[in-house]
């Protein structure tokens, strides 16, 4: 069953890493120009984050598998309107609905954990399944340039045996059981977080880094934060009202849960801000293009070994430590870049602190904290939330590290202020994590071999 999760969440990851190199096949073959042509992300971007609270949601009232099944069908269907797009408007249809079907993929493979793994064993299976991102960034530029001898459509059409094999091993091996809720759907409060994301993703999608004050008050950004601002507490009052939420206002309140949703929050931002490493690279240590992207090696190496590993940690020792030494690598590494200078030793040793800092945060940790805060029926939104909070990081960090850089100038010096900048915020949160509650009761008792519950002592 695990393996069935890991290429699932794979073959979403790979999605990602990779279409980047591609983009200058698609945009000759379908005749667009560079700014039409960053839509293609935009658009996934923006269905991502709409669809990851809905399928995790829909996973708790109508069971994992059903809904994993769905989510991989959506993906493959996606990927197939993609490949033979006769249009780019086509070609953006197919990405909206592959991202929501990967929306949704990580999330109830993370829930599927939670449901059939005892408390004391879900590290391991979490950090494998974190593992997964790592080995997608090495493998997916590879992968990509074999299959773009072909042609950029193949990019996309191998996921269709995949999807195809994932389907009928899914239906085998995940767990059919689907919980007796008799409560109408939350379609209210699913329409309006999704309009409210929809508007936050605009807003930073139409953010000018070089004019940031000047595109604020600008009509394509002004207009979609004021909407997401007023739709925050439209959405909060839907929840509370309703029989049964998108997300338990009750949940989201809890101490391990607001604090995790920060670090999830953090450690986009912190993820999205490595994307600048190469250009930090070729500006300060005046390497071609092609080396610099060979320097992103150690942060992606070191992520793709260190999951594991924090997975085996977590059930050792629960997760606040291990998120306390993820915040604090992540930190130091990113803190450093703004000291290498000219130094390639030191920028080496820089990535791979950022790397094995954001193995300790992405995949397992914090997700296995929102295992444990919730109940069984609703392992699914918590899942999804946790998403929802990283994906606006992601979205955050870009503007924030090019509003900083272009502040500074640009070149070296602005990037490395961004990533200074980046890293005392992540310190900030490594500082934070000291008001963690350590080890849930239930991980204790089911490490004596008594635990039946995941549901954590209270605060």
């Amino acid at each position: 069953m695990l393996g069935v999760l890991f290429i699932g969440v794979l073959m979403g990851a790979l999605d990602i890493a990779i279409v980047g190199p591609a983009l200058p096949a698609i945009q000759a073959g379908l005749g667009v120009d560079s700014r039409t042509i960053a839509w293609i992300f935009n658009v996934y971007v923006l269905f991502n984050l709409i669809g990851t609270p809905l399928m995790a949601k829909l996973s708790d009232r109508f069971g994992r598998r059903r809904i994993y099944l769905l989510d991989v069908a959506l993906f493959g269907l996606g990927s197939l309107v993609v490949a033979v797009s006769p249009t780019f408007t086509v070609l953006l249809v197919g990405r909206a609905v592959q991202a929501v079907g990967s929306g949704g993929i990580f999330p109830v493979a993370a829930a599927v954990i939670g449901d059939t793994y005892p408390s004391e064993q879900r590290g391991r299976a979490l950090g494998l399944i974190g593992a997964v991102f790592g080995m997608a960034f090495l493998i997916g530029p590879v992968l990509g340039g074999l299959l773009l001898q072909l042609s950029w459509h193949w990019l996309f059409l191998v996921n269709l045996p995949v999807a195809a094999w994932l389907m009928v091993a899914a239906g085998r091996l995940l767990p059919a059981s689907r919980p007796s809720e008799s409560a109408p759907f939350d379609w209210r409060g699913t329409l309006s977080l999704s309009l409210l994301l929809a508007a936050l993703a605009l807003a930073v999608n139409h953010l000018d880094s070089d004019r940031l004050v000047a595109s604020l008050l600008g009509a394509g950004v002004l207009p979609y934060l004021l909407a997401a601002v007023a739709l925050l507490p439209v959405f909060w009052r839907l929840e509370l009202h309703a029989a049964d939420p998108l997300l338990r206002p009750g949940l989201v309140l809890q101490r391990q849960v607001m604090l995790v949703s920060a670090f999830a929050l953090g450690t986009g931002l912190a993820e999205t801000s490595l994307v600048f490493l190469p250009s930090l690279a070729v500006s300060a240590l005046h390497v071609d293009v092609a080396t610099a992207s060979f320097l992103l090696l150690p942060v992606v190496v070191l992520s793709g070994i260190g999951a594991p590993i924090a997975g085996r940690l977590l059930d050792e020792f629960g997760a606040k430590p291990v998120i306390q030494a993820g915040l604090a690598l992540t930190a130091s590494g990113l803190v450093l870049f703004d000291v290498t200078g000219g130094s390639l030793l030191l920028f080496i040793l820089a990535g791979a602190l950022t790397g094995l800092g954001l193995s300790s945060l992405l995949g397992a940790p914090l997700r296995y904290v929102m295992l444990e805060e919730a109940g069984e029926g609703e392992r699914g939104a918590a899942q999804g939330a946790l998403k929802v909070f990283s994906g606006s990081g992601q979205l955050l960090g870009g503007a924030l590290v090019g509003a900083v850089a272009a502040s500074q100038g640009g070149g070296a010096a602005g990037y490395r202020s961004a990533l200074l900048v980046i890293g005392v915020i992540t310190a900030g949160l490594a500082l934070l994590s000291t008001a963690m509650r350590p080890r849930s009761r239930a991980v204790a008792d089911g490490r004596a071999g008594s635990a039946t519950s995941t549901r954590p002592a209270g605060d």
